[in-house]
C-alpha cells in the first residue's frame, strides 16, 4: 500500500499541491525520523516545543512554534535541511502539480477553485503512478484539512466511478476508500508535504531575490530532487 500525503502552497500567480508518496512500510520510520529532528531542535534551542509542528511558512520565518529561532536563520535552514535529509533517505516519490491562477480565471467564466483543479490533476498522477508496472500498488490519500473537504471527497467518489475530465482523463482505480483530511499538527508526513510544497513555491516564484537565500533554497531542494517523479504547472491559456 502507498500512502500519499498531500498539502498545498500558493500565491496570487500559482497554486501548488505536493504529494509525498510513501510505501506503508516506510511511513512509521520516516515519522520517527521527523520526530527526532524536532526533538533535536527542542534540545538545542530553548523555547522550541518538543511537539513543534514542521510548517513551512512558520519555520522559514521563525513564527509560531519556531518563534524562538526568529533571529536565527542559519538554525532554521539547518532544521529544514534535516527534514529533507530524512525524506531523501527513503524510497519515497514526490509529485507536484500547479495551475496558473490568473489564466484559469481568464479562460473560464465560472472557474473551479484552483485547489479542485490541481487536486484532480494530482490524483490522476498518483493513480497513474500506483498502477505502473514497476509499482502495482493501491494508494490511500491523506491530506491537510481544508474548508471544502466534503466536496473533494465527492469528487474522488465520482473519479473512481465515472472518471476524471480533461486531456489526461482517467478512471481512478488505484486510489482506495476516500480522501482522509487530517489536522496537519497530527501528522508528521503531512507536515513534510507542506515543507516540500512551500519551498517549491518559493523557488518557482522567484520571491527570494537575495543570492544567498536563493542558493540556500536550491541546496536544500537538491537533497530531494531525485525523489521528484512529477512536477508540472498547467497554464490554461497555453
Amino acid at each position: 500500500m502507498l500512502l500519499a500525503y498531500v498539502d498545498e502552497s500558493y500565491d496570487r500567480q500559482k497554486y501548488w499541491i505536493a504529494a509525498l508518496v510513501v510505501p506503508d512500510r516506510v511511513a512509521r520510520q520516516l515519522t520517527d525520523d521527523l520526530d527526532d529532528v524536532v526533538r533535536g531542535a527542542a534540545k538545542s534551542y530553548s523555547g522550541i516545543p518538543v511537539d513543534a509542528e514542521l510548517h513551512g511558512h512558520a519555520l522559514f520565518h521563525g513564527q509560531d512554534d519556531w518563534t524562538a529561532l526568529a533571529g536565527m536563520a542559519r538554525a532554521r535552514i539547518g532544521i529544514y535541511r534535516q527534514v529533507f535529509d530524512a525524506i531523501a533517505a527513503y524510497d519515497v516519490r514526490i509529485m507536484i502539480r500547479g495551475v496558473h491562477v490568473p489564466q484559469l480565471k481568464q479562460r473560464y467564466a465560472l472557474p473551479e477553485h484552483p485547489h479542485a483543479v490541481v487536486l484532480q490533476h494530482l490524483l490522476e498522477r498518483i493513480d497513474e503512478h500506483a498502477a505502473g508496472p514497476e509499482v502495482d500498488e493501491f494508494a490511500l490519500v491523506i491530506a491537510d484539512e481544508v474548508d471544502d473537504a466534503a466536496e473533494y471527497r465527492r469528487d474522488l467518489w465520482d473519479f473512481q466511478r465515472r472518471g476524471t475530465v480533461g486531456w489526461r482523463a482517467r478512471q481512478i482505480t488505484r486510489i482506495v476508500d476516500t480522501m482522509h483530511f487530517v489536522p496537519s499538527h497530527a501528522s508528521r508526513l503531512v507536515q513534510a508535504a507542506d515543507l516540500v510544497a512551500y519551498l517549491h513555491r518559493r523557488i518557482a516564484s522567484g520571491v527570494d531575490r537575495d543570492e544567498r537565500a536563493k542558493a540556500a533554497n536550491e541546496a536544500i531542494w537538491a537533497k530531494i530532487q531525485r525523489s521528484v517523479c512529477h512536477n508540472h504547472c498547467w497554464h490554461p491559456l497555453g
